[in-house]
This record gives structure tokens, sequence and C-alpha cells, in this order.
């Protein structure tokens, strides 16, 4: 795994019950859940219908109260402005506005997170081409499939590129390819640090991407831990080997049944799985012909960037003491002597701005010292040739 340790959300003893007219409980949803999810992990949410799961990840959100307990992202309530910026969030049910394109959904959504004009087509044009909408980007989205609906969803908890994503069944109506992306796309944002909450049904998926999993029933936690040690079947022994023919799987059967003991014994040649053949299928087909459907998606998204290991304030400290800091030398570097022609420009350049100076500093008041220095008295044959001028011109 990935992470580094760091608790980026947790829920210390958090339990909702809904009540009734009467003021009674009727309901209870969620009932003492002790989870940490850690920085750079996927961690996966499992349980059946009405196990407590969406309503888990809505008092994570904000969106409800709880009645005991809470929960902290990112060291802080849900209900933190500053912790709901940091959060992408895909709903259970895919609910957009129907006559906008793909590409004006992201641009309306970048524009609740105050994204600027430039930065949002950037990232809206980037979205759509990882998802593999680009044949349809001009299309209303109230007119896609539902698994194209998921897509542009998904598309959407991703603008603000987000630290905490949490994902209520992305895959749900979505064909293999498409599910196949999404799994690729977790994995390549686990490796940039951000950390992922799924809610699944669709165990194969959880299966391939989460590290950890966290089992519900009737609102309480059954088990929780690294989903490599929850299936591991420590009864049992797997040998893998290079191809043998029928004879030598019957000789190596009879071998260890003769050798070692008479219970379960299988030799046979391993199954790829079906999402794997399906998608080799696809491949050599797309390689052949179009398609106006959805593609299979280009690279994830560069602005999806690296989670760094200093959250936003710790940034924000270091910025408010780099004046204490030393000043990194400038290099210096050289560069080819001027011509004539250049000289003469760069001397004119040089005078022009030295007479702007001296004017400067003409116009600039005198200080103390400048007065100390001035003379205090006018010349007294100055002013005598002055006042013998006005006179004369009062006679004429």
């Amino acid at each position: 795994m990935s992470h580094n340790g760091k608790t980026v959300l947790e829920t210390i003893s958090l339990t909702k019950k809904f009540k009734d007219f009467w003021g009674r409980d009727k309901v209870i949803a969620v009932d003492d859940l002790n989870i940490q999810i850690r920085k750079g992990e996927v961690f996966g949410l499992l349980g059946p219908n009405g196990s407590g799961k969406t309503t888990t990840i809505k008092m994570l959100l904000g969106l409800l109260h709880p009645t005991h307990g809470r929960s902290m992202i990112f060291e802080k309530s849900p209900q933190d402005v500053e912790v709901k910026s940091r959060i992408g969030y895909l709903p259970e049910e895919t609910r957009l506005y129907q006559f906008l394109n793909s590409w004006e959904t992201l641009d309306f959504y970048g524009r609740l997170f105050k994204i600027d004009s430039a930065e949002r087509t950037r990232r809206s044009d980037a979205l759509i081409e990882m998802i593999g909408l680009g044949p349809a980007s001009e299309r209303p989205v109230g007119q896609y499939s539902k698994g194209m609906a998921r897509r542009i969803g998904l598309a959407q908890s991703l603008i603000n590129d987000p630290d905490l994503l949490i994902l209520d069944e992305p895959t749900s109506g979505m064909d293999p390819i498409g599910t196949r992306q999404i799994k690729d796309l977790l994995l390549e944002l686990k490796k940039r640090g951000k950390t992922i909450l799924l809610s699944s049904h669709l165990l194969a998926d959880v299966e391939d991407v989460c590290d950890r999993v966290v089992i519900m029933y009737g609102g309480k936690l059954l088990c929780c831990g690294p989903i490599d040690e929850l299936l591991a079947q420590h009864e049992l022994t797997q040998i893998l080997i290079d191809r043998l023919d029928s004879t030598q799987m019957n000789e190596l059967e009879g071998y260890l049944r003769d050798n070692f003991h008479s219970g379960t014994i299988s030799v046979s040649p391993p199954k790829q799985r079906l999402e794997q053949f399906f998608l080799s299928q696809i491949e050599k087909a797309q390689a052949q012909m179009e398609t106006s459907g959805a593609l299979a998606g280009g690279k994830v998204s560069e602005f999806l960037r690296a989670v760094d290991e200093d959250s936003g304030e710790e940034l924000l400290e270091k910025l408010s003491v780099s004046d204490e800091q030393e000043t990194p030398a400038v290099e210096t570097v050289e560069t080819a002597e001027p011509n004539k022609e250049q000289k003469s420009v760069i001397d004119d350049l040089i005078a022009e701005t030295e007479e702007q100076k001296e004017k400067a500093n003409d116009a600039l008041p005198l200080t103390e010292s400048d007065a100390k220095e001035s003379p205090k008295e006018v010349d007294k044959n100055l002013l005598d040739t002055l006042t013998e001028d006005n006179r004369n011109s009062e006679g004429g």
C-alpha cells in the first residue's frame, strides 16, 4: 500500500437513528461505527442493501447529522467549507441538468468551485477525453445512457482535483470497458496519493482496487482489514508451474495424492477472468471498426496532481515564514557583447534615465540636511538690480 499512515477520515462511535412521527426510534441505520481511512489508500465500504452504507456517506459529507458520535475529515468537521472544497463526490444516482452537454456540465461545476475560465476549459477538455465521451460531448446529457451518465458524473467529481474522493457505486450501469477504465483510474489516483472511499455491490471491482474493506450489516461493522488477508484461504496451498500435458498432470496428481494426503487435490490449467477475455476481444474489434458510443478513454488528466506530503495548512505556514528564509543565489548568465548600434541605443537609454532622475530629484522637497547647506541670504546686488528695473517700468 502507498499510504503513509496519516489519517484522512475517521468515524468515532458514529450512529444515526431515524425516528417516527412521535419521536420514537424507528430505524438504527448506522450503529456505533468506528473506522479510519489513511492517506493514499482505496477503502471499500461493503454491505447488502439497507446496511447503512449510503447513510454513512451522507454523514461524512455533512448532509445528515449523526444522532451520536462524530466524524472527522482532514481533522476537521465535515461541515467545514474548506473540507468540502477538498472532496469529490459521485452519488449513487447521477442527477445532472438534462439540457446541458458534457462540456457545459463540467464548466458549471467548475464555476461552483470558483475555478477561472481558462483553467475550467483546460480541465473540462482533459476530463472529457479521459472518460471517452469526446464523440458525444455535444449531446445533451439527458440523451446519455446510464453508463455514459456515470462517466460524466465521475468527471464532475474530479473537476476540483480533490484530495478525498467518495464514490457510491461508480461503475453501476457501465459496460466492461468503462468498468475497467474506472478501476485503472482509481489505481492511478492512488499512485498520486489521493484517498478514495469506494462503496460498491460489484465485489470483483472492489477486490481489484481496494487496499482495505469494511463489511456492514444492519448498520453494524462485521469485519475490517486488508483485503488480501480477509480473502486468503489458509487451509489450501496454490502452486503455479509451466504448462503440463495430460500425462504429466495425471502423474503430478497421483504423486501429490500418494505422498501428501487424500484430501482436496485439483490439477488443471488456470483460467483467465472473463473481464480479461472480453477486453481482449473488444480491443481487436476497435482496431477494425469505429463506434458512435463511448470509447475506452484517454490517459489520466495531468491536472489531477499528486498530493504532497504537506497539507494546505502546512503550506500556508511555510509561505508565511518565507521572508525569514534565505534568498537563493541568482545564477549569472554570460551574454554576448552588444554591437555598435545596440551600444548606442543603450547609451541613449542610460542618458535619458539619468536626466529623468535629476528632474525627479529637483522636484523633491528639501530635507533638513539640504536646508542647512543652502544659502540663507539672497545676493544684495541681484536684489537691487531687480528693484531698479521694476521702478523704470513703472515710470515708463
